[in-house]
């Protein structure tokens, strides 16, 4: 086989035409959810409740299941950088029907332990009917939406970023039409809201196999699955699933913490940390256009340009880190009047804010390293860093927490106060942990393993 030829563009053109689009399509899963709960918020309050309830279900399972489309997206690359087509294609092949399966194998789980689930989380009464409903009826779709994160992982590491943006967008104007009807007009309720979400979810997988349909044929491709190919898959997607865990760990864990310091204080972290979740989007795109050209590049063999772009990208991230830093810690004040008018919450948030607008650079860091090593294949050492980083932040969450009840002065400080330190654990001692890790590791060769 033949190295892929060199890319002429300058690195930053390759890096804004990739991560641009993806950050679109990024979008496109929370803006479903989004658009299901606007739609339901006006049923009711129970209603409403319900769907709060199973969208937390969902997302989680979205969250860890990521993993295919992070582990199809390097090794579809890799093998295009080293010139085999019919290679990076089989494995994308793979990666759909293990998407499937386990997709298959989740919803049968999901509808069977749906009560289980709403009553785990705290739901009880009409909430749980409404939670149980949603999340039932959403379960057909699972196998659909976990087959798009794997042919969209087939599509990134093939350099096409355009096409999942695109399907991305009809379908979210597609998902709003069917469920308003379906919730509305069929007056389904709860139950239409997430079959809508199903329907579209499997259009856009039929779309997905259209586009790649005529791409498998070129390749030589055939559409049965290769048991080898889905066990490495599943072997690439085992540790990176591990990674996707510690991190929703992390996450879950500093939640506890804030709701056992008061309703003022859990509420003023869910606002900081919408924000946080609004600003990974774009850096999770730029991590993005790192797993595909840091994949391609490997694979042909070519280390200069791996660092090169290694380089240009955090730069990028450390920059991007800095504005919106400077951005956030001059809207701090703004932002949360918008959410809530409780002065109380307002005050705690915007101390949030503060934290998290300083620690922006060293975010940006961490998630291009994430995807630089994601494209690197690098997936074992990034699962076992990850479970190195919780079991640092775990106890200083614990001691944070300890503080900011006042345990220690016998007075609990102001929710704002409450708010930084628990913020100064998860962005500045997890994200820190995060940074040196990685770090350590770019700095090293250990993850330039070249070819397909």
């Amino acid at each position: 086989m033949t190295a892929a030829p060199r890319d002429a563009r300058p690195i930053s053109r390759q890096i804004l035409a990739l991560a641009v689009p993806a950050f679109g399509a990024l979008l496109a899963e929370p803006m479903f959810l989004l658009a299901d709960t606007a739609i339901i918020g006006h049923l009711g309050v129970a209603e409403l409740a319900g769907v709060g309830v199973g969208t937390t279900v969902l997302h989680t399972v979205t969250g860890l299941m990521v993993f295919l489309a992070y582990s199809t997206t390097p090794a579809v690359s890799r093998f295009l950088g080293a010139g085999n087509l019919g290679a990076a294609m089989d494995r994308g092949r793979d990666g759909v029907w293990l998407a499937l399966l386990l997709g298959t194998v989740l919803a049968v789980a999901g509808w069977v332990a749906a009560p289980s689930l709403a009553g785990l989380i705290g739901a009880d009464g009409a909430v749980q009917d409404h939670a149980v409903a949603y999340l039932q009826w959403s379960m057909p779709g699972i196998p659909a939406m976990l087959g798009v994160l794997a042919a969209t992982g087939i599509l990134r590491g093939l350099l096409d970023t355009k096409t999942p943006l695109i399907v991305a967008g009809v379908g979210f104007a597609a998902n709003i039409g069917l469920n308003f009807v379906l919730v509305y007009g069929a007056g389904l309720g709860v139950a239409g809201s997430a079959m809508g979400t199903s329907a579209v979810q499997w259009a856009m997988f039929v779309v997905y196999l259209a586009v790649l349909y005529p791409r498998f044929r070129r390749a030589g491709t055939h559409l049965a699955p290769s048991g080898s190919g889905m066990r490495a898959t599943a072997q690439v997607g085992s540790w990176l699933l591990l990674r996707t865990a510690t991190l929703r760990a992390a996450i879950l864990f500093t939640v506890v913490a804030a709701t056992g310091l008061g309703t003022a204080t859990l509420a003023a972290h869910q606002l900081v940390f919408t924000v946080y979740s609004t600003l990974a989007f774009a850096l999770d795109a730029l991590a993005i256009a790192a797993q595909a050209l840091i994949g391609r590049e490997l694979g042909a063999g070519r280390k200069e340009e791996a660092r090169a772009l290694t380089s240009t990208m955090v730069r990028w991230s450390l920059w991007f880190g800095v504005i919106t830093g400077l951005l956030l810690a001059v809207l701090a004040w703004v932002l949360p009047p918008l959410f809530t008018p409780e002065p109380a919450v307002q005050a705690a948030a915007t101390a949030g804010l503060l934290v998290l607008a300083a620690s922006q650079p060293l975010s940006g860091y961490v998630f291009v390293l994430d995807g630089v090593l994601i494209g690197a294949g690098d997936a074992r050492y990034l699962a076992l860093a990850g479970v190195v980083n919780l079991a640092v932040y775990l106890p200083a969450l614990a001691g944070l927490g300890w503080l900011a009840t006042g345990a220690g002065t016998g007075q609990a400080p102001e929710a704002g106060a409450q708010l930084a330190l628990l913020w100064a654990g998860f962005a500045g001692v997890f994200m820190g942990a995060r940074a040196l890790t990685l770090g350590l590791r770019a700095r090293s060769d250990a993850w330039m393993r070249t070819g397909g």
